[in-house]
């Protein structure tokens, strides 16, 4: 899985890439009509491809460009919040001569009011794509980034390294929305960590529409300032020889830091681990909810939740919950009685379970997730 050496193309406007490349990246929360985000850059295999920002309110550069034209940036946010020895994952992607990936930074105040989208786009088979992300808020300011991460739909295999540093500063607030759509034989490694200074809050939904072979998502979240919070979402389907893994801990470090954990995963099969940690330092609340919904017959497929707390504080108030099901007959039947198919009751029953109406990415993810609640409720057929 060598990097190509092909010279870099120019970047281009969102509606010059090419419709085969659009209607996949579509499928990943990505949307190409003017007027709905603020912004886009495309990273394609090993190279920016893509970059248009429609507001002053913020700048968007490829991260070699930043990191050339910014020194600060390289002393200050460089690896700060994913050091780069962290694993052997990160230290390859650190090693990289020129790095791959774009760099975001809100300034002081500024309100950007249309979401920002990203896209990670692997449209060739069985390369190494290696990215790394930084994403600055200074104080009062607030930003809304869709991230898609995924590969062309005729493309099976691949490895996809991910390091995204999230700074937040003082009363600021990121909701960072990451959608993964990957080949069956993908591995994936996304390596995230986010510091937030006091009044921040960080929101983060992570959305696995198909599953890689194997995930292994890690992310480290500090909350280091008085009332900073911090809440994370998963949604997650799990398919027949995937191995998929979404662990991270929050360390509260401060006073009256709050932060919550909830995932939710469908198990059609491979395996699912669901975890977290929440490490209260600090009078804080924090929460952990884990749920899974096993779906698969063959005895093969497993969900394993394992919420955790770590309280060093007397005041801190923490709790934890982790529950394993299936859908109920008697509530299909109840659906059922009411005039619905049975592919519609088992349908809907997914969907209210995942919480996937709440995410709002419009049409064309919306037809995703009912795409994977199809699959995970009645098999590929």
């Amino acid at each position: 899985m060598n990097r190509s050496d092909k010279e870099a193309p120019a970047l281009t406007a969102p509606e010059n890439i090419k419709a085969e490349d659009r209607e996949t990246m579509s499928r990943a929360g990505i949307l190409f009509d003017r007027g709905r985000r603020s912004g886009t850059m495309i990273v394609r295999d090993h190279n920016p491809v893509c970059l248009q920002v429609e507001t002053k309110r913020f700048e968007m550069l490829p991260i070699a460009e930043a990191l050339t034209r910014y020194e600060w940036l390289k002393e200050k946010y460089c690896f700060k919040a994913v050091p780069a020895d962290y694993d052997e994952e990160v230290s390859a992607c650190a090693a990289q001569e020129k790095p791959l990936g774009f760099f975001i930074h809100v300034k002081k105040g500024a309100h950007v009011t249309l979401p920002c989208q990203t896209a990670m786009y692997m449209a060739s088979e069985n390369i190494t794509q290696m990215v790394h992300n930084i994403v600055l808020l200074e104080e009062d300011s607030n930003l809304e980034l869709i991230t898609g991460c995924l590969t062309h739909h005729n493309v099976s295999s691949g490895l996809h390294i991910a390091v995204e540093e999230h700074y937040v500063g003082k009363n600021a607030k990121l909701r960072s929305t990451m959608i993964h759509s990957w080949g069956p034989e993908v591995l994936v490694y996304p390596r995230t960590g986010t510091i937030v200074e006091e009044g921040g809050r960080y929101e983060s939904n992570y959305i696995s529409i198909r599953a890689a072979k194997k995930v292994f998502s890690d992310p480290q979240t500090w909350l280091n300032g008085k009332g900073a919070s911090a809440k994370y979402l998963t949604v997650v389907l799990g398919a027949p020889g995937s191995v998929i893994n979404t662990e991270g801990n929050v360390y509260l470090n401060a006073e009256d830091t709050g932060a919550e954990l909830v995932h939710r995963g469908v198990c059609t099969g491979g395996a699912m681990y669901q975890g977290g940690l929440l490490i209260g330092n600090a009078p804080c609340r924090a929460h952990v909810d884990c749920a899974g919904m096993l779906l698969d017959q063959t005895g093969k497929g497993f969900i394993e939740s394992v919420p955790g707390l770590r309280s060093h504080h007397s005041d801190a108030r923490m709790s934890h919950e982790a529950s394993i099901g299936k859908i109920a007959p008697e509530q299909v039947e109840y659906l059922m009685s009411r005039g619905m198919e049975e592919r519609e009751a088992i349908s809907l029953m997914i969907r209210g379970f995942l919480g996937a109406d709440i995410i709002g990415l419009g049409t064309e993810l919306d037809a995703q997730i009912a795409e994977m609640v199809e699959i995970a409720g009645h098999g590929e057929e």
